[in-house]
């Protein structure tokens, strides 16, 4: 048997779950799933109970305090043709101004309390959201754009604050007022309540259609504006790439396509909101100049007094007032519940693979085994990248992949760190599964320097002691000259606590890899995975990394993936990949004597 290839006494295969599972939306229509979302949308403020009463307590003195207001203006109209009319006026006015300031004090504690409440669940709810996102496998991300995540996160989570907490508190304010509004109407004039309220069935079948129209195109706004978020975010990201090819404008256009679709909807959507708004206005006058007909005639006939008619238009103005204002909140319910779909379709997403509470075992070697291993990235389910791979990494070892691009050297070491699961065969770890395994506690065993290192924008010092955040800043230094990164590092007037910049772009290629190089070291880990570690170092860069890396070999695993045949020389096993598979594996001298794939590999390379 090849020294690359899994020995038979190697852990069955489990047979592997599926790697990326799309999320169902939740369907508009469907009654019982709608209650449910209701339910769980407002159970989102159930946290900040207590300061919602408050505020509610607040809302419904203060609403009720301001329905004495027309009663006010009643007394003071029936006061012109009194005697005493002016006692009566300076008493009234007196009287409502300290109403008015009993008002204000409730308005301000509900506004006050609900808005901090408001601001209080959309942080949880951000955060309860990125938790999710970053806890979710790496097929999903590889299925998912970033600015649709972002949009989520940012769009999404505000429209549902405002859902939950401020128009909760509207909603109860105006629901109150038209209530009370309601019943004094009825108390004062029961006939003139009834003609006035004939226009209501219209205003509640226009609703209705109106909040069913508006949840539509409120959703397909969001995911267009969504859509839109995903080039700019996709541009900016690759701003260089943009300027060096000049194509400022193709990415204008195409960022304002998107825009143009999400103006499209938006359009939809004001001429909705204007044709509601203009309906109910209508019905809003044409109920107060029946009120006006109606009403007239009764103070004409003596039956009603003028200051009734005052106080009944007002009680009209404000019942009129609070329905519409109603109707424009339960639309924006409707959008909250919209948004609200999709970020639950996220928190409820339960991540593939990723799991904790697996097998934590306290004694690592970093024996590694791909015994007969097929795999297709979840995106490409009908494009096998790996057929029937078997591979055996040795504690102490180096293993070396070289091959083509595209042969599947990379996936190798997704695998290993379980990015993603085999459709078939097994990946073990001295002996076990690592689908039985803590995920979290295996990623802690491996240290990995990617082809193209990501470092954060923020300083060398932070970027460094991200492979162990408990490192102190001799333990950092210590691992920079190790990747031969310290001399550089020291040119530098603010030395390790110079920002990188975004992705690391005040330094140049050599300068982020041996950064990312002393990243790993400092995690110390059991497995270390270079994939095309040394790409952008030069010759006397990549020979101290290299006597860093052998002495770190000791009860460690190194899997070297590299294109440059440079770097391999003195690898333990050379392992040629091509199409999925093995096809050749010794030491470097071995291979070239046997005239196959890796010496014309060799000879492509330095011909």
């Amino acid at each position: 048997m090849p020294p690359t290839a899994a020995p038979s006494a190697a852990a069955a295969p489990i047979s592997a779950p599926p790697l990326f599972t799309p999320v169902a939306a939740v369907p508009h229509d469907d009654a019982g799933a709608q209650r449910t979302s209701w339910g769980r949308l407002f159970s989102l403020a159930r946290p900040e109970a207590g300061m919602l009463t408050i505020a509610t307590v607040a809302l419904l003195l203060g609403s009720s305090l301001s329905l004495v207001g027309p009663q006010g203006v009643k007394i003071l109209t029936d006061a012109v043709n009194q005697p005493n009319g002016r006692e009566v006026l300076k008493t009234t006015v007196e009287e409502m101004l300290v109403l008015f300031v009993f008002v204000g004090m409730f308005g301000f504690l509900r506004s006050w309390l609900y808005t901090l409440a408001g601001e209080r669940v959309v942080a949880r709810l951000r955060r309860d959201l990125y938790n999710r996102i970053i806890e979710q496998e790496i097929g999903f991300f590889d299925a998912q754009r970033t600015g649709e995540l972002l949009n989520r996160l940012a769009s999404d989570t505000n429209v549902i604050q405002n859902g939950v907490t401020v128009n909760i508190s509207m909603a109860l304010r105006f629901a109150v007022q038209a209530l009370g509004s309601l019943a004094i109407l009825v108390w004062t004039s029961w006939q003139l309540t009834l003609v006035m309220l004939g226009v209501v069935p219209f205003v509640a079948i226009g609703s209705m259609l109106f909040a069913r129209r508006v949840r539509s195109l409120s959703k397909t706004t969001q995911d267009a504006l969504a859509s839109a978020s995903e080039v700019a975010e996709e541009t900016l990201g690759n701003i260089r790439t943009v300027r060096s090819f000049a194509r400022e404008e193709f990415e204008t256009t195409r960022y304002s396509t998107k825009v143009n679709v999400a103006y499209d909807m938006g359009r939809r959507l004001a001429l909705t909101y204007g044709t509601f708004q203009g309906a109910m206005g209508f019905a809003g006058f044409g109920a107060v100049a029946l009120v006006l007909w109606y009403g007239g005639n009764e103070v004409i006939d003596g039956t009603l007094s003028l200051g009734d008619l005052n106080s009944f238009m007002l009680y009209t103005i404000i019942l009129g007032f609070s329905l519409g204002a109603l109707s424009s909140l339960y639309a924006d319910f409707n959008r909250a519940l919209g948004a609200s779909t999709r970020v639950f379709e996220l928190i409820d997403r339960v991540p593939v693979g990723e799991g904790r509470g697996g097998e934590r075992p306290v004694n690592v070697s970093g024996r590694i085994v791909l015994d007969n291993v097929d795999f297709a990235y979840p995106t490409r389910p009908d494009a096998p990248v790996m057929k029937k791979m078997e591979l055996v990494l040795e504690p102490g070892k180096i293993l070396a992949l070289v091959g083509p691009s595209g042969a599947g050297k990379s996936t190798v070491a997704g695998l290993i760190a379980r990015f993603y699961d085999p459709t078939a065969g097994a990946v073990t770890l001295d002996g076990a599964d690592l689908r039985s395994l803590d995920t979290h506690w295996l990623r802690e065993q491996i240290g990995t320097v990617s082809q193209e290192p990501v470092l954060f924008a923020c300083s060398i010092e932070e970027n460094i002691r991200y492979g162990r955040m408990t490192a102190t800043h001799g333990e950092v230094v210590a691992a920079a000259k190790a990747a031969n990164a310290h001399n550089f590092i020291e040119t530098f007037p603010e030395g390790y606590a110079t920002l990188v910049g975004e992705r690391g772009v005040r330094l140049s290629g050599g300068q982020k890899q041996r950064i990312a190089i002393a990243r790993a070291i400092l995690k110390d880990p059991r497995i270390l995975v270079l994939d095309e570690a040394t790409s952008a170092l030069d010759s006397e860069s990549e020979h101290l990394v290299q006597e860093a890396l052998e002495r770190l070999m000791i009860g460690r695993t190194v899997l070297v993936i590299a294109h440059r045949l440079s770097t391999v020389r003195d690898a333990d096993t050379v392992a040629v990949v091509d199409d999925g598979h093995v096809i050749e594996a010794g030491r470097h001298d071995e291979l070239v004597a046997r005239d196959g794939a890796y010496k014309r590999l060799v000879e492509r390379q330095f011909a």
